[in-house]
């Protein structure tokens, strides 16, 4: 292959050319060109409207981390009320000797008849519960000062029912079926096996 007169003047022009070329490309300042994602078709007020939201989201994390660390401390301060034991059996024991200590230092004492120790069963996601259910005979005040007093105490302890029938209307008593429930830790509940 023979190169003719024209192709070699084509080759010393172009040559410099190209050497011109590459010196102004390596030598120019770069910049930076911004690409909107493909099938995007955000406007420039619209990005900046959300890097604007995005900002003020990521401002208010250390307000929630102090509210977190808040209700995190109340959580444990009201969680040391719970009936703490090893097992279900032995925290259901001690909710029975809250009531009994509190039934007999009222005045007159009231008289714990029947006593049923119920089954331990979850009570929302992150507790259990344990219940004594019991019957006695004694005055409206009495059974008032009763359910007071055992709310009025640091343990979660509770009346979860009350049935009251009249007993002797001469003494004027009444014959009351009581429930009291505790909130203990979710460990003491047995897990439910799914069955298939």
């Amino acid at each position: 292959m023979t190169i003719t007169q024209r192709d070699r003047r084509a080759l010393m022009l172009a040559v410099p050319a190209i050497a011109v070329i590459l010196i102004y490309a390596a030598t120019s300042p770069k910049q930076t060109v911004v690409v909107a994602p493909r099938g995007s078709n955000e406007s420039v007020a619209s990005m900046t409207q959300r890097l604007a939201g995005m900002r003020q989201s990521v401002a208010r994390v250390p307000g929630k981390e102090a509210l977190l660390k808040q209700v995190s401390a109340e959580l444990t301060e009201r969680e040391k009320n719970l009936i703490v034991a090893d097992t279900a059996a032995q925290a259901t024991e001690q909710l029975l000797q809250i009531v009994r200590t509190i039934a007999r230092s009222q005045g007159p004492a009231v008289e714990l008849r029947s006593v049923e120790l119920g089954q331990p069963k979850s009570f929302g996601d992150a507790y259990g519960e344990v219940t004594v259910s019991m019957t006695t005979e004694c005055k409206v005040d009495q059974l008032v000062n009763l359910m007071s007093d055992i709310s009025a105490r640091k343990e979660l302890v509770a009346t979860r029912d009350l049935r009251v029938s009249a007993a002797n209307p001469k003494e004027k008593t009444v014959s009351a079926r009581l429930t009291f429930a505790a909130l203990v830790p979710k460990k003491l509940v047995p897990q439910k096996k799914d069955s298939f």
